[in-house]
């Protein structure tokens, strides 16, 4: 297999666990999106909202260059219908071969697997998984897996 990287921004833990079983089964690097400004707590939530549906900036940080890997697979929970701030800005610094996506929802993915497309490339595959079945999500990550292998 290629050089495979999962990447992900994660408020709460969901979207990380999805990328962790995710990188086990490609055996892929993995490495975590760090946004700059404080997303705890109600107030995090609730400005993170905001900031997603008004498309702003964020600082981020993270270790990987992506432009080094056949394939990135990409992962976002779902704010206010659409991607976090960190994965936007993500997505508009870096140029990756092939992408994937992947994004952790409480109800609808909304445009979010949509707006990361028109932010990157046509991705191979995409997986969206609602919060409340994350601990039943194995099979749709292993077909999601089997596509990208």
């Amino acid at each position: 297999m290629k050089k495979v990287l999962v990447i992900y921004y994660s408020r709460t833990g969901n979207t990380k666990r999805i990328g962790e079983k995710i990188s086990k089964l490609l055996n892929a690097d993995m490495d975590e999106i760090i946004d700059k400004t404080d997303r705890s707590g109600i107030k995090g939530w609730i400005f993170g909202g905001r900031d997603a549906m008004k498309e702003k900036d964020t600082e981020i940080k993270y270790k990987k260059d992506p432009s080094k890997y056949d394939l990135v697979i990409i992962g976002t929970p779902v704010w206010a219908f659409t991607l976090t701030p960190a994965i936007r800005n993500y997505l508009g610094a870096n140029k990756m071969k092939r992408v994937a996506f992947f994004c952790t929802h409480g109800g609808s993915p909304g445009k979010t697997l949509a707006e990361m497309e028109n932010l990157s490339k046509k991705p191979v595959a995409v997986l969206g998984i609602k919060d409340k079945e994350i601990n039943s999500s194995d099979i749709q990550i292993k077909n999601f897996c089997k596509i990208l292998k």
